[in-house]
């Protein structure tokens, strides 16, 4: 996304600092460390990125960077897991060893499994100290543990894992992604603009550019297992061929699994335009999703 967003990240990285030093300071050793190794792997911040930008997108104009940290909390206990051997058994986590084989598999599980609510109490704390209404921070939360649940992140995970060696139609591919990778983009930006106070038109609209981005980065994490290296991407290589997945460049081919991608990044923008809230940053971001090389 380039130099324009630095700013952004910086302070998504000292509230990430933060949550590790004062809310993991009671926990032992060996989980407050894979905890930490987890929460702070270098990454994107996708996902805190949506929220700050939809926030701001929605008329949003307190620091919410603290709250954006939730969706990203959840998002790396989810890699923590998704790694591990029962999972999708990889041992690389952008571009270093995956958190199980520095910490080992039950250490993993633990830290994963205590980093839920770890983000709750993120929300909580956030959404008070922005001075949000109960009833306002309890829909927060509550859009957050849905995006993570059985019918989002969790759920789609296990459909995903269910159809390793299948041969898999677009529909129900879609379906498993917009619920393993898009619920917590969507969650992320509906996150943002429910703080902001959004009415439920808008709402709507952001949430329709996340399942349209959230499904555009997932094709085009797709392609680049194909077509990238492991070095380039951070982790390995060419794992949905050896986990006999169903992908988009099987069902599509790379160039049509691109032009699915453009063509969703394409009526996402649409979205937010038609509902005035198209934004310099949002525009990025989803261009982001179809460029990227990692």
């Amino acid at each position: 996304m380039g130099a324009d967003f630095d700013t952004e990240r910086a302070r998504i990285e000292q509230r990430l600092d933060d949550i590790c030093s004062s809310y993991l300071r009671d926990l032992a050793a060996p989980i407050r460390d894979a905890v930490e190794y987890g929460l702070k792997s270098p990454g994107k911040r996708l996902r805190p990125l949506l929220l700050l930008f939809a926030y701001k997108a929605a008329g949003g104009a307190r620091d919410a960077t603290m709250l954006a940290c939730a969706p990203e909390v959840i998002h790396a206990y989810s890699l923590m897991h998704d790694d591990l051997p029962c999972m999708d058994d990889d041992d690389m986590r952008r571009g270093r060893p995956a958190v199980h084989k520095v910490y080992g598999s039950r250490t993993a599980i633990l830290a994963g499994v205590m980093m839920i609510p770890l983000a709750a109490r993120v929300v909580r704390d956030s959404t008070r100290a922005m001075s949000m209404s109960e009833d306002a921070s309890m829909r927060v939360l509550d859009t957050l543990l849905d995006a993570g649940g059985a019918s989002g992140m969790i759920g789609g995970q296990l459909r995903d894992l269910a159809g390793e060696g299948l041969s898999l139609p677009l529909d129900e591919l879609e379906a498993i992604h917009s619920a393993k990778t898009g619920a917590l983009i969507v969650g992320s930006l509906r996150m943002g603009a429910l703080a902001a106070g959004a009415d439920a038109n808008r709402v709507a609209a952001l949430e329709h550019y996340g399942r349209s981005v959230g499904l555009a980065f997932q094709i085009m994490d797709d392609v680049l297992d194909v077509t990238s290296t492991t070095t380039a991407m951070g982790k390995t290589a060419g794992r949905d061929a050896v986990l006999r997945k169903s992908t988009y460049p099987a069902l599509l081919g790379v160039d049509g699994a691109r032009r699915r991608a453009h063509a969703l990044i394409e009526d996402g923008l649409n979205s937010l335009a038609e509902h005035n809230l198209l934004t310099q940053e949002l525009s990025q971001v989803a261009n982001f999703m179809v460029t990227r090389t990692s």
